[in-house]
This record gives C-alpha cells, structure tokens and sequence, in this order.
C-alpha cells in the first residue's frame, strides 16, 4: 500500500518513459515532487524500446532512486482503432487497479487518451483528474492532413475534449495563448470550471547549460553552426530550415548545419541535397537524451520553425528551452504558441514574421549579429531560466498537485 503520510498519484502517459521525450518530460518533473506524493507511472511502451534490457534496467534503477513505482504496458500501433481501443480498454483496468491498491487520490493525464483513462477511473472512484492537454490535439491531427477536417474522427475527439474540460478538476496548458483560447470556448466561458494553468515543456537547466571546453573557450567555437534538433516531420518546416542556412552560407561561406535527428537521417540528407547544400556542411547525427546538451552547446543558433496552423497556438517546442537554456539563440517564426514574445519580445532569438524573401534576409542578418554578441548566450540563458526551468516547472505542478490532494 501506499505510505499513510502521502497520497497516492497516478500518472498515466502514451508516451513511453523509454523515449527521450517521456525522460524529459515526465520524469525530469516527478523526480521533482516525489516528497509530495506516492508517485507511480503507467505508460504505454513501445516494443522495440522494451527489448533492450540495458535500457529498460537502468531506466528502472532511475526511478527506484527516486522512489517512483513504473507500471510499463504494451503500446499497440496497427490496426489504429482497434489498437488505441486495446491500449485504452488495458489501460483503463490497470489505472482502476492501480488506483484501487495504492489508495490513489489524483491521476494526472498526459494528454486525450490518459486523460479518457482518468476520467473513468475518476468517475468510479471518486480520484481527481488532473487533465495536462499538452495541445489541441483533434485540431492537430487535421491540420497535419491526418485526419479530414470535420469527419467523424474529429468531431468525436472535439466532444472528448469539452467532456474532459468540463470533467477534470484542473488543466493545463503550454502556453498562454492557448490559455486564452480554451477559456473562451463557449461551452466554458462564463461558467465555473477547472482552473487552467500554463506550464510550458521546459528543460533540465542543471543540464543544459552553457559550456566550455577544456580551452576555456566556447563549445561552438569555430565556423558558424546552426543546429536543428529533433523531427523533421508534419509540422516541423524543414524546407525553410534549409533555405535560412543556404542563405546564412551566402554572408557566411563556413557556415555548418547540424541536423540531431534519429530516425530520418536518410530523408534529411536527400532534402538538404536537393536545397543545394554541399554534403561538407552538412552533419547528421543521433544522440541520446544524456547526449543533447553536448550537442546543442557545439551550435551558433538553433532553429524551430513550425507551422503556424491554428493547433500551434498551443505548441511550446521543447528545443526552444534546451537552446536557450545551453544560451544558443533561437530562429522561430510567429504563429507558433508563445514564441513571438519569447524570441522578440525578450530578445532571445529572431521570429520571422512572413516566409518571403526580403524577411528571409531580416532574419538571417540579425541572427548572425545576435550569434556574435558576447553578451547572448548570457541574456538566452536568462530566459530560459525564467520561463522553462525543470525547477519552476514541478513547483507548478507541485502547487496543483497540493491544491487537488488537499
């Protein structure tokens, strides 16, 4: 059972903890707020993440350390409804029996499909819900030509969503745009509801970090080198990532693409040949999650330019904080959750405000000049500690977690 001096709390993640993202987004926090709460995690991993044994131990060794109890189950992709069906029918007993043993008290969802899962368990025994959208995620899937707007498939999740909103008993948010948004939904606005809370993705600052080499001087020391982090895929604009650098090559003719990618290494080879890049100034790399500060710190900027679609309005990038955090300004562009007013309005990076040619120049002039001022990497640094530090984060989440268990 669980200790009688804490409650119990119940995080329920698609994502899996193998999975850089569920290591930097969910454990990075509930390291942070295990003297709040008996914490466990169920998450739903991937099979080929699950075989490797190395992995998968220390992992474990991790979160015993930390006196969090992982419940891993089996991520079903194929065939796509009766798999999610499956995961959420699986899920749904193990959260009611988890819930049951261990005197749960709070689950905490990690986006629509945990947050069903809660929700039942919620209504069947009595748990607070903790509802952490993480995005519009109906509004992204049809922006992203996944699924047709207005289709059934969509006008299902629409319902899900205003069932959750109207049913968990706190929400959170990436940004405050998105905020704004959810409180002005009709079926929300002018009635009592959960509170809503923004808490962007935000980054281990103990371990992004501006570095030196064993010189003393800088990592990124050396031909400019704009570095690129992550997919390449759906809403991540690749193409003009692409077409910045070939123009920065024009004032800078040294100038280096770093591209940390896994699993489109092929595709981003292919693509950058066919924008023009010779193969010399372009590396390709994979890194592990331990491995990303290493590689960020080796650049001049990072990039992040999304799609401004309307679900992007509540987008946070985890890259933007692991740039800035390692003090490497950030090349965005508006349209995107809070960027505008991160990279503009506190002057950590440029925010293209069009993708025409004349911004194009705007942009790439002033990141360069930005990339050459000593006193950047400080002011990115900065920033990045007031608006997307791990620390700040879980005090959040520890306030909402004190609030529900209270």
């Amino acid at each position: 059972m669980s200790s009688g001096s804490k409650s119990g709390v119940l995080y329920i993640s698609y994502d899996g903890m193998l999975e850089p993202l569920g290591q930097s987004q969910v454990i990075t926090y509930l390291e942070r707020l295990t003297q709040e709460a008996d914490i466990h995690i169920l998450s739903f991993e991937k099979p080929a993440d699950f075989a490797q044994d190395d992995k998968v131990q220390a992992l474990r060794a991790r979160l015993d350390a930390a006196g969090i109890r992982w419940h891993p189950l089996t991520y079903h992709k194929t065939p796509t409804l009766p798999a999610t069906l499956f995961d959420i029918t699986q899920g749904t007993l193990m959260a009611l029996w988890l819930t049951l043993r261990h005197r749960v008290a709070l689950v905490h969802a990690r986006s629509y499909v945990p947050a069903l899962i809660g929700w039942v368990v919620k209504l069947l025994t009595g748990a607070a819900l903790l509802f952490d959208m993480r995005g519009f995620w109906a509004d992204e899937r049809t922006d992203g030509g996944i699924w047709p707007a207005g289709g059934r498939t969509y006008r299902t999740v629409k319902r899900l969503e205003r069932t959750l909103l109207c049913g968990a008993d706190h929400v959170v948010t990436l940004t405050h745009a998105s905020k704004a948004v959810i409180e002005d939904f009709p079926y929300l606005k002018g009635r009592p509801h959960a509170p809503v809370s923004v808490i962007p993705t935000c980054a281990d600052l103990d371990r992004f970090t501006p570095g030196e080499n064993a010189g003393g001087k800088p990592d990124k020391a050396g031909p400019f080198t704009l570095g690129y982090l992550g997919s390449i895929g759906t809403w991540y604009m690749f193409d003009e990532v692409l077409g910045l650098f070939a123009l920065l090559r024009e004032r800078l003719p040294d100038a280096r693409l770093l591209v940390v990618n896994r699993n489109e290494q092929d595709l981003v080879r292919r693509l950058a040949a066919d924008a023009g890049i010779p193969a010399a100034a372009l590396e390709i790399t994979s890194a592990d999650h331990a491995e990303v500060p290493a590689a960020v710190r080796r650049m001049s900027a990072g990039a992040a330019i999304i799609r401004p679609v309307y679900s992007k309005i509540a987008s946070a990038p985890t890259k933007l904080a692991e740039y800035l955090g390692c003090g490497v300004p950030c090349l965005g562009n508006i349209g995107v959750g809070d960027m505008e007013t991160i990279l503009e309005g506190e002057g950590a990076g440029v925010a293209l405000r069009a993708f025409t040619p004349e911004e194009r120049v705007r942009a790439v002039d002033r990141l360069i000049a930005m990339a050459a001022n000593p006193a950047t990497a400080g002011h990115c640094r900065a920033v990045a500690l007031r608006h997307f530090s791990a620390e700040q984060g879980a005090a959040k989440y520890r306030a909402i977690y004190q609030s529900l268990l209270s």
